[in-house]
């Protein structure tokens, strides 16, 4: 017998990079040396000082209990600090931040705790497939908007208008944009806060990627009064290099995190607090950790864009993030064709752009998460392909 999966799966399928480790596994056991250039986890070590406090919080007394489901409240603080420094954003760090198990988990979070059945949601054309997928597991339904190069893919506001939106409870954002490294400016956050408040939308800003080639870190909740209608996803993954630590954050109105609270607190029993922590560590690093981080991303950086140009694929130099996005030459059908490819004439992974959705088939992106020695060796097997 064979027990029946829950209808609430419906078109929600194992997440492609799942799927997609496994195979480079698979093909690694096989004796292949696959060079990974696909996926966003960072390589490099968390700050000295970080790994320090991790280590001496571990024999502290109370460390290996459960924890507060909100987080100790000196990492609420940290974060509120964090906030006012880096974004000069007031956040009141007993009602107005909640710390994740990493942001990812943040996405359901919301979703469960704001969604009703037959609630719309719009969704960014390309964007990370967790949108889409936790959407659909609380039963909301994805409404995709276009995003283009020509409009910097920013959403088109005006063209979002002329739609029936009474049905639409939430939007998601994600700037700086991932995967195509389009930055927004405060004045598209100042009409994107109007928009959600005219039209009654409760407006989500993924914001993992600020700190990384990025020199004018910006967040939503910075426009005045956006709380009313705004939350904001934060993580320590990508900007402090503890991507397998599990440290995010949602921020916004008091009321809209107490709701999330009560979902959340039903799911997990708070977060290890030496993480925490050290945490707390990372959120007072100085800037000049970060520039650090990026001399080595943007030397990284350079590297993609010659293999890009390698294989005659155009991009946008000045994007930030993690990632080079670029569009494949007119001759591929789309981008899993050219990234097949590459995976089996060069044993080199490059993810296709088509999993972000239908604005993605004609781009691919690669990673800056390898050193360069290994991005120099990816370009030297490709180039023996051509």
């Amino acid at each position: 017998m064979i027990i029946q999966p829950a209808q609430r799966l419906g078109e929600v399928k194992e997440y492609y990079f799942s799927r997609k480790l496994r195979e480079i596994a698979q093909m690694r056991e096989q004796g292949i040396d696959v060079i990974n250039l696909g996926i966003g986890s960072p390589d490099l070590p968390a700050a000295d000082g970080v790994i320090e406090s991790l280590a001496t919080s571990l024999g502290q007394e109370g460390a290996h209990q459960y924890q507060n489901y909100k987080g100790i409240p000196a990492l609420r603080e940290a974060l509120a600090s964090f906030y006012q420094r880096h974004f000069n954003t007031t956040l009141n760090a007993e009602h107005e931040i909640l710390p994740l198990i990493g942001s990812k988990e943040g996405i359901m979070h919301i979703s469960m705790a704001f969604l009703n059945a037959g609630d719309q949601v719009l969704i960014p054309n390309p964007s990370y497939p967790t949108y889409a997928s936790a959407t659909r597991l609380a039963g909301g339904t994805p409404v995709f908007y276009p995003l283009s190069a020509d409009n910097n893919w920013l959403p088109n506001l005006d063209a979002l208008q002329t739609h029936d939106l009474s049905k639409v409870k939430i939007m998601w954002v994600n700037y700086p944009h991932m995967p195509t490294g389009a930055k927004a400016s405060r004045s598209f956050f100042e009409r994107l806060v109007a928009f959600g408040q005219q039209h009654q939308i409760l407006i989500c800003n993924d914001n993992p990627y600020a700190f990384i080639l990025n020199d004018a870190p910006l967040s939503l909740l910075s426009v005045p009064d956006a709380k009313s209608v705004a939350l904001e996803l934060n993580s320590l993954s990508k900007s402090h290099n503890m991507a397998g630590w599990r440290v995010g954050m949602v921020a916004g109105q008091a009321d809209y995190i107490q709701t999330i609270l009560r979902f959340k607190s039903n799911m997990d029993s708070g977060m290890f607090k030496p993480i925490q922590q050290a945490a707390i560590h990372a959120l007072q690093l100085p800037n000049s950790w970060y520039e650090q981080q990026n001399a080595i991303y943007r030397a990284r950086q350079k590297g993609i864009q010659q293999i890009f140009n390698d294989i005659n694929c155009t991009f946008d130099a000045d994007k930030g993030g993690l990632f080079v996005w670029g569009r494949i030459p007119d001759h591929y059908k789309n981008s899993y064709e050219l990234s097949d490819q590459l995976l089996k004439e060069a044993g080199v992974f490059i993810t296709p752009g088509g999993i972000f959705g239908s604005q993605g088939e004609q781009y691919i992106r690669a990673s800056l998460c390898n050193d360069i020695t290994i991005i120099q060796k990816a370009r030297t097997r490709i180039a023996q392909i051509k």
